[in-house]
Order: structure tokens, then sequence, then C-alpha cells
């Protein structure tokens, strides 16, 4: 996905919730700290969204926007209208999000980014392979902080064992990085 998808996908989920404001997750919402974010980390085609003022309306903007759906198949890239409650997110992310919003790229809709360490440490709570190397992708460039990631790791809502293994887990990772691995 492009910055110029994801602004294109902010204009038509607000007109199809019809609402000013989006609340964007899931590994696309990177483009809002990084608007050029390397390729590697844009693959996703999907964009998840829940409007930020009718979250009830978030089952009709993936019925119009979602998989399979007209705007898919027209443009390469589908919104999932979806309730950020899916999402474990560090305690304090909202008021951290990264706003996107342009007079002509979004008609002056907002869409409200997760933050970058915030948006690493809700992909590792699933802690699957893709989300793992999506997160070492932003240690090895960059784009994140490792100790700012350790502390937005340490206040996600999960069981203590969860938390243990995924502080274990930024901490060995940086380690890696840091000696080259």
């Amino acid at each position: 996905m492009r910055y110029d998808q994801l602004e294109h996908a902010i204009r038509a989920a607000c007109d199809v919730a019809d609402d000013t404001e989006l609340l964007i997750f899931g590994s696309q919402a990177i483009l809002g700290s990084y608007p050029h974010a390397p390729e590697a980390l844009r693959a996703s085609m999907e964009v998840d969204v829940q409007p930020r003022n009718r979250p009830d309306r978030a089952d009709a903007v993936d019925g119009a926007l979602g998989q399979d759906s007209l705007f898919h198949a027209t443009h390469g890239f589908y919104v999932h209208g979806v309730s950020i409650e899916v999402a474990v997110l560090p305690e304090g992310w909202e008021d951290r999000v990264v706003p996107v919003t342009h007079p002509v790229g979004t008609r002056g809709h907002t869409g409200f980014c997760i933050e970058a360490h915030d948006l690493a440490a809700s992909k590792l709570v699933a802690y699957r392979e893709k989300d793992r190397v999506f997160v070492t992708i932003l240690l090895s460039e960059g784009l994140i902080d490792g100790s700012i990631l350790l502390r937005r790791v340490g206040v996600l809502p999960v069981p203590g064992d969860v938390l243990r293994r995924l502080l274990r887990w930024v901490e060995i990772t940086c380690e890696d990085l840091r000696d080259g691995h």
C-alpha cells in the first residue's frame, strides 16, 4: 500500500461511514508515521479502520470497501472495517495517534494512525512470524527505538507470562541487531 492509497481509503471509508474521522490500526498504520516506509512494511493490501465517531458503521465500511468488494477489484487494495477492540494496544495509545489529513488527499477527513511503537507492540501480541518480521524491520531500519518499544510492550494489557515472553523477544532481537545478526 502507498500513502496515496491510504488517503483514498480514508476518503472512501469516511464517506461510507458518514464520519469525518477514522482510527487506523494494523500494519498499514505505519504510513501515518512513515509515509515512505520500506516496501516490506507496506506489503499488505488491507487497511484496518474503525470510524471514530460512528464505530457502529464499521460493518458498512467492510461491506462496501472490504475484501472482494468492487472497491477492492477496482483499486487493488481494500478497507477492512472492524472494531479497534480486536487490537491489543498499549496503555495511552489514544494520546499518541498520528493524524493523516489533507484538504485534497483525504478531502479534509482525518485518519488517526496508531503510532509506530504502539503498532509494533500490538503486532507482537499475536506473535505470528509475519508480525515478528514486521517489528524486526522497524527496529533494524531505525524506525522505532528498542527502549521505547520495551516500555510500550510493558504496558500492554496481557497476562504476565505473555508479557514476559514479549519483553524477552524484544530484548533478544535488539541485542541481535546490535551484534549484527
